[in-house]
């Protein structure tokens, strides 16, 4: 059978999304049980016309940070850190100018107060981009692991300099070696290396920015961004390996007789640590887990950002990224989900885009 027949309200999602120019094409992996139900490429991947492949490595955004977090609970299970440990621990210059007694637990729930720090135009001067977080301080008003704001960047720069200093492993280097060659995610990177840029081509996808009927390459795809490490926000790499990471914690962290982590400390990452607290980033009810986002549904399910469709069981959990993609396990229904847009239309555009496509694809599996 078809993609078209086997899920038909998915892609009506998808089609009246390319016919409004959110996007030119989609990159969709599902599973159940492990068992692969998806794993399509539709449309564009950039204006010349060329399709868009399964194999083709999508920019995830602010999916990748589930990575960093599965990473900081692996040295946790290795006795280098514990979660309520102080930043300071490690990175004394963070202590200043009110941000002492952050930990690593405000770090992972975005309860730490330094969402809003300037990043130096360079990505590739990691040293610039610490000292400058080191050096911002604490927001005015915020009381540090009660209030709630979402962290796009700083505090993803500050868990994978913990990581380096602990271990002397380079972040890039350490999420792959660690995270992705085990999971079989052969062609996933944080921080590319030059030789990889050259060597996938045109398999980059570009993405576009497709705010109000633009549609402008916003040039990710350049070996500049690809092979910058932007720990909480420049992962590339295609759905389908995306995937296996959320099918391995399904899994309890196992994949082909590698384990990424016990049980137990996948469901500490993933439920509930910050609760029925609004978001200042948002301006949203969310709950937190470390690093992964539970499903908030019981805030609003037509209003909640990062969501997972309005039939996603309460357990579900993973991690949306910006304008662009979306990633969940669902335990309920055995049921891993991974998708990426190559259109940025704005947040309110993708959150309604998501929504509707992953309770459409509820719909067409259930």
């Amino acid at each position: 059978m078809s993609f078209a027949s086997e899920y038909p309200k998915t892609l009506e999602v998808y089609t009246k999304g390319l016919e409004r120019g959110l996007h030119l094409g989609m990159q969709l992996y599902a599973s159940r049980q492990g068992e692969v139900l998806i794993d399509e490429a539709l449309g564009q991947s950039d204006e010349s016309g060329r399709a868009l492949s399964r194999d083709d490595l999508m920019l995830w955004m602010s999916a990748c940070k589930p990575v960093g977090a599965i990473a900081i609970a692996q040295l946790m299970e290795a006795g280098h850190l514990n979660y309520d440990d102080l930043v300071t621990d490690t990175i004394p210059e963070f202590g200043q100018l009110g941000k002492g007694p952050i930990t690593i637990r405000h770090l992972l729930t975005h309860t730490s107060g330094f969402p809003n720090v300037p990043m130096p135009t360079a990505r590739d001067h990691w040293n610039d981009i610490i000292l400058s977080i080191c050096d911002f301080p604490l927001q005015e008003g915020w009381i540090i692991g009660e209030t709630a704001g979402y962290h796009p960047h700083s505090s993803w720069y500050i868990l994978a300099e913990i990581l380096q200093r602990k271990i002397c492993v380079p972040y890039p280097e350490y999420v792959r070696e660690r995270i992705f060659l085990p999971l079989g995610m052969d062609n996933c990177w944080i921080g590319m290396t030059p030789e990889a840029h050259a060597a996938y081509g045109e398999s980059i996808a570009p993405t576009y920015n497709t705010l109000r009927g633009q549609r402008d390459n916003l040039k990710y795809h350049v070996e500049a961004s690809v092979t910058a490490c932007i720990p909480g926000g420049n992962g590339r790499g295609p759905m389908r390996e995306l995937g296996k990471l959320y099918e391995a914690l399904l899994n309890e962290g196992i994949y082909n007789e590698h384990r990424i982590l016990q049980a137990e400390t996948i469901s500490d990452l993933t439920h509930r640590h910050r609760v029925d607290q609004c978001d200042t980033t948002f301006g949203h009810k969310l709950d937190w887990g470390l690093g992964f986002i539970p499903n908030s549904n019981r805030y609003g399910a037509q209003t909640v950002p990062y969501g997972y469709g309005l039939h996603s069981s309460d357990e579900a959990y993973g991690h949306g990224g910006s304008q662009s993609v979306g990633s969940m396990a669902d335990p309920a229904h055995d049921l891993v989900v991974t998708v990426a847009f190559n259109g940025m239309p704005g947040e309110p555009q993708h959150n309604l885009r998501i929504k509707k496509l992953m309770t459409a694809l509820y719909d067409d599996l259930f």
